[in-house]
């Protein structure tokens, strides 16, 4: 919280604070659990920042924050109806049908990286087995091969991108999606091999009609795109964004 106070006593121009934040937690993120900072359990994040910043505060998912950050100024502009996810220390997911942002029974809807992929696959943080997440997200990547998923082989870019088009293939299937769009640090650094394996998986198990023909493509904003997020996720709570998830 230091980073944050010095903020605070430094800058008075800001309204609203919006936060994308690992998952899972309640209360639309009165209190996070991050399976990624062991450190956070039930840590009550959305009171923290309220009572360093004085403004109101709006915390959400970060890949759900991702999907809004690109309905504001990225790809899904033109979308109704996708998937923005991040494969990166974490694996998340944001889901948008019918052009609003799915929030489920306590804002946890699209949480794509506990889709099992691999049935008896590695233990996942989750306490089940062959979780997307456990087997492609960057802490994953390093304990299976003892090295940075920087410096993995081009075999393993293909392995993620495989998963994450078996993964998100059923996620199309039972939504009718138009598109995948993914982001994150393991992701965009894996680049084409792993977009392309992901693309040949997502193929082969999307052969309904309606799903065939949608793409997994990596986001518009880039590495921008959390900070984008973070930014519409607060806009949307004060009404400064029309009803569903587009801001002006």
């Amino acid at each position: 919280m230091s980073l944050i106070e010095r903020v605070a006593e430094n800058d008075e121009s800001y309204d609203v604070c919006g936060v994308g934040c690992g998952g899972p937690m309640t209360g639309n993120g009165a209190s996070v659990s991050p399976l990624n900072i062991p450190a956070w359990r039930a840590f009550p994040l959305l009171k923290k920042l309220e009572d360093v910043l004085g403004v109101p505060v709006a915390v959400d998912n970060d890949a759900k924050a991702l999907a809004l950050g690109e309905a504001w100024y990225g790809a899904g502009r033109t979308l109704s109806n996708f998937l923005a996810m991040v494969v990166s220390t974490g694996v998340g997911g944001g889901l948008v049908v019918d052009g609003v942002l799915l929030d489920g029974n306590d804002g946890n809807a699209g949480h794509v990286g506990h889709v099992i992929v691999e049935p008896d696959g590695a233990l996942c943080g989750c306490g089940a087995h062959g979780c997307l997440e456990a087997e492609v997200s960057g802490p994953a990547i390093e304990r299976r091969t003892g090295r940075p998923p920087a410096e993995a082989e081009i075999s393993e870019r293909i392995r993620a991108g495989v998963m994450v088009g078996r993964a998100v293939a059923s996620v199309v299937n039972l939504l009718d999606l138009e598109q995948v769009l993914v982001g994150g640090s393991v992701a965009l650094g894996f680049g084409d091999p792993f977009f392309q394996a992901a693309n040949q998986e997502f193929a082969d198990r999307c052969r309904l009609d309606f799903s065939r023909d949608a793409r997994i493509s990596s986001v518009q904003l880039g590495e921008a795109a959390p900070l984008v997020g973070a930014a519409a996720v607060g806009f949307r709570s004060v009404g400064s964004a029309p009803q569903g998830i587009q801001p002006d």
